[in-house]
């Protein structure tokens, strides 16, 4: 038994005091603690006070009147609603809440965040709104169009209700995933109190404090705001510097000798306040991002337009200048004949044409024998995952499509498995789709090697493509060119028409050899096309 038991037991004065504290310091805690609900005033604990605090644990209480308090829970900007409970405590049960979203008297409603529409995307733009301001809303309906970091993609109501307010309309910008883009209410007599709503900006997690598990005085947490914690000085200068020599690695003095950095602006982050070559990094990237583009002056007689970057042109350029900084390209090219396949294309088409079909151009040829050489030689078809290669078992082909909006890699799935007819309905349809710019997202997603064609189009003879990650390979085609071949006699010749194609590999995934045996086995398709229909 505690001492503090014992002397509530034996103690006439204290005798009481175990049934006052089983009442008051309920009372208490709930009107001192600053994460608990104020159901009781002050003023009105000495009535609830028990009647009786000797010999009996039975007391009556004086009730008090029903009241409506507004009480914090969770976070900051969502506030409940409770009626107190007639008596002492709190009655889950009894109490009724209310669920609004906003510390203001605003009624029901319900915030529309930027939805994540790709696995890649952090932020989009709203392309612009198919629903205005005070129009019902059904499951299934269309709200607005956002533009991500593939495609443009459609933006469906989940709920029924109305939309009262639209908080980025059309043409908005870099908004981020799950910052708020419109306000949505279920009844609509509620929609003309939102005329004027604007959407608190979101706090920071590392901002936000956690709930005190004691009680404290509101006073002391007033007078000593949560302060950011001050960034420690690092002594660079007596810790790298002795006397006027500088402490750096080989690699970091090389790294900032080329980039003309001054070992002196650095800050060591090694032993003893040694310069790595990551402060040289860091430094390199922190100039870079701070640093914004000087506007070129231009001459007098210099007349230029400054064009919009799309959100879609963005992420491109990220993509390949990544692909190009963290992937070792080498690239394999090879000619091959393609007279035996124009001339079964020719034939193909001529019973497309008698039965109705889409014609089968040279790329869908050209994606076939793509597909079957990956099945051949599946080490192509497979992904750098930085502990392992993973090797896929489906044979996904991406094909590259220019359009107005930017470049698009739409994908044909199990290409290998589907025939010509097949191919080039899908390749026609997806074409299609990526010039009006309505591709969703299962029409690019998944692809595990890409073509590139652009000798067809506008008769480039070679080029050599950059790698689409995750994927460890990518096909450049160029044009058909007629040449003069040697014939079968000593002074006979012939005439032939050859297509160069470039095979750009992953170093990582793809070895030399690997990628020369893939490439010879493509040749074998384009040159022989009837094995394809095999």
């Amino acid at each position: 038994m505690s001492c503090a038991t014992q002397l509530l037991r034996h103690s006439r004065k204290l005798r009481s005091a175990q049934n006052l504290l089983e009442v008051e310091s309920v009372c208490s805690a709930r009107y001192f603690s600053k994460d608990a609900s104020t159901f009781i005033r002050r003023d009105d604990m000495p009535s609830l006070r028990p009647s009786r605090l000797l010999g009996k644990k039975e007391s009556s209480f004086r009730l008090i009147p029903a009241r409506t308090f507004k009480v914090p829970v969770n976070s900051a900007s969502n506030i409940a609603h409770f009626r107190q409970p007639t008596g002492l405590g709190f009655n889950r049960a009894s109490a009724a809440s209310v669920r609004h979203f906003s510390s203001s008297d605003l009624p029901p409603h319900q915030p529309l965040g930027m939805p994540s529409l790709s696995p890649t995307m952090t932020e989009g733009n709203i392309a612009r709104w198919l629903k205005k301001e005070g129009d019902k809303l059904s499951p299934g309906e269309v709200l607005c169009e956002v533009e991500t970091d593939k495609a443009t993609v459609e933006m469906e109501c989940m709920e029924e209700g109305y939309l009262a307010k639209i908080i980025h309309g059309d043409g908005s910008k870099e908004i981020k995933v799950g910052e708020i883009i419109a306000i949505m209410v279920e009844d609509e007599a509620d929609i003309p109190k939102f005329k004027d709503y604007q959407a608190s900006s979101p706090a920071p997690a590392e901002t936000k404090a956690p709930a005190p598990s004691e009680p404290a005085p509101p006073k002391k947490e007033e007078s000593e705001p949560v302060k950011a914690p001050e960034p420690k000085p690092v002594k660079s200068e007596d810790a790298s510097q002795k006397g006027d020599r500088i402490f750096a690695s080989p690699l970091a003095r090389k790294l900032a000798e080329d980039n003309k950095v001054p070992l002196s602006s650095l800050k060591g982050t090694g032993l003893d306040g040694r310069i790595v070559k990551a402060d040289v990094e860091d430094y390199l990237a922190s100039a870079t991002k701070g640093a914004p583009v000087k506007d070129m002056a231009p001459s007098a007689d210099l007349n230029y337009a400054d064009l919009t970057v799309s959100q879609i042109r963005k992420i491109t350029a990220a993509r390949l200048l990544q692909s190009k900084q963290t992937i070792p390209h080498y690239y394999l090219t090879v000619d091959t004949r393609v007279d035996n396949l124009m001339k079964l294309r020719a034939e193909l088409n001529a019973l497309q044409e008698a039965s109705g079909g889409k014609r089968i151009s040279v790329n869908d040829l050209v994606i076939k024998a793509a597909a079957l050489a990956l099945r051949k030689v599946p080490q192509c078809n497979s992904s750098w995952m930085n502990d392992f290669i993973r090797q896929y078992h489906n044979v996904n082909i991406n094909v590259a499509v220019q359009t107005d909006h930017g470049l698009f890699v739409p994908v044909v799935k199990d290409a290998d498995k589907k025939g010509l007819s097949a191919i080039a309905e899908e390749v026609k349809v997806l074409a299609q789709k990526a010039k009006e710019n309505s591709l969703k997202p299962q029409d690019y997603e998944g692809g595990t090697f890409t073509v590139s064609n652009l000798g067809g189009p506008f008769g480039i003879k070679q080029f050599c493509a950059i790698v689409n990650p995750p994927q460890c390979a990518i096909l450049a085609v160029g044009s058909a060119e007629k040449r003069v071949i040697p014939g079968k006699g000593p002074d006979q010749f012939d005439f032939g028409s050859f297509m160069s194609v470039t095979l750009s590999c992953d170093h990582r995934v793809i070895d030399g050899a690997i990628g020369a045996e893939w490439l010879k086995a493509f040749k074998g398709y384009i040159e022989s096309p009837q094995s394809m229909l095999l």
